[in-house]
């Protein structure tokens, strides 16, 4: 249990030293706006691409596993979205709640630590996991949002919307463009994979403490009930349903399963508050599911990696 301690706090010892910092020194959140880019833009593309290209392809078509964690993710969003639903929200606020319950931290906290806790045979799965749990949920957002009269746009213009939206985002090419190189054996420069490499090891601790300042510039407001029981879907149900449905889709490596029951347990995602934020609605909640998350997720997260790392844990639940 120390071994494990030790390779989680210091990911969640970043976080909270950058809601420290946000709390201590009240600089306006605009002034992360760089970091944020650099982040988003620079940092973590160059790790998605690195991940990928750098694992077999052949492992890269794995159809069962994508459709298995792809399923879990859009079960736990509309699991969520229910209560949301049932505590009287409209659709553009039970849309975010929603992405609390299935959107991870995917991005900033989940390659490291899933990659940390593995190795690299956790390399193929994540990045497959991130791609496929992006594409799916920045499709559902924007056309739930036009049905719910979030966005006065037509129908086709949605369509168009949300096609850019992925096809353009930073992550996805990154990981289309490492895909293409681990197909054809691509090997960048000696140079250019340097300094890859040093921007790829700035993502994680940048992003975690990023994401500790933006909790910490948002009010924490009384919030409805609907937030804390939508907060143990995403730590709690989410990588049950996984674990499950990875074994009626299955059998996969211990590595793979253990890697998606990970990803799965990660708290909620900053991008839920920047979506909420985006959208104009269920922003406080955002922020206080993002805050209860990742303080919960300490106890959470940390029992699902001893449970990894002690075998604890079977490959399958059959």
């Amino acid at each position: 249990m120390i071994d494990v301690l030790n390779l989680a706090l210091p990911y969640f010892g970043l976080i909270f030293l950058g809601y420290a910092c946000g709390r201590l020194k009240q600089i306006p959140d605009t002034g992360l706006a760089w970091m944020n880019f650099f982040i988003v833009y620079v940092a973590l593309p160059c790790l998605f691409y690195r991940i990928v290209a750098k694992t077999p392809f052949e492992e890269l078509a794995n159809v069962s596993f994508v459709a298995a964690t792809s399923l879990s993710t859009t079960a736990a969003f509309f699991i969520a979205f229910g209560i949301a639903k049932l505590g009287h929200r409209t659709t553009p606020e039970a849309t975010i709640a929603g992405l609390a319950g299935g959107y991870g931290n995917i991005g900033y906290m989940g390659p490291g630590l899933a990659l940390s806790t593995l190795g690299p045979q956790a390399a193929a799965p994540v990045a497959l996991i991130f791609c496929f749990d992006s594409i799916i949920l920045f499709s559902l957002v924007p056309f739930l949002m036009e049905i719910g009269g979030g966005e006065p746009r037509g129908f086709w213009r949605s369509v168009v919307f949300v096609s850019r939206r992925i096809a353009l985002h930073p992550f996805i090419i990154a990981t289309l463009l490492g895909a293409v190189s681990a197909a054809l054996h691509v090997e960048p420069p000696v140079a250019l994979d340097r300094l890859m490499q040093f921007l790829q090891n700035a993502a994680a601790p940048c992003a975690l403490f990023v994401l500790g300042v933006t909790v910490a510039l948002r009010p924490l407001p009384r919030l409805a009930w609907d937030v804390p029981a939508i907060v143990p879907v995403k730590l709690l149900l989410h990588p049950l349903i996984v674990f499950f449905v990875l074994a009626w889709f299955g059998p996969f490596s211990a590595s793979w399963t253990y890697a998606a029951v990970l990803m799965a347990a990660l708290p909620p995602a900053l991008n839920v508050f920047v979506l909420a934020r985006q959208y104009d609605v269920w922003v406080e909640e955002a922020s206080g599911s993002i805050l209860i998350g990742t303080l919960v997720s300490v106890l959470t997260l940390t029992s699902v990696m001893w449970l990894v790392q002690s075998g604890r844990l079977p490959v399958t639940p059959f």
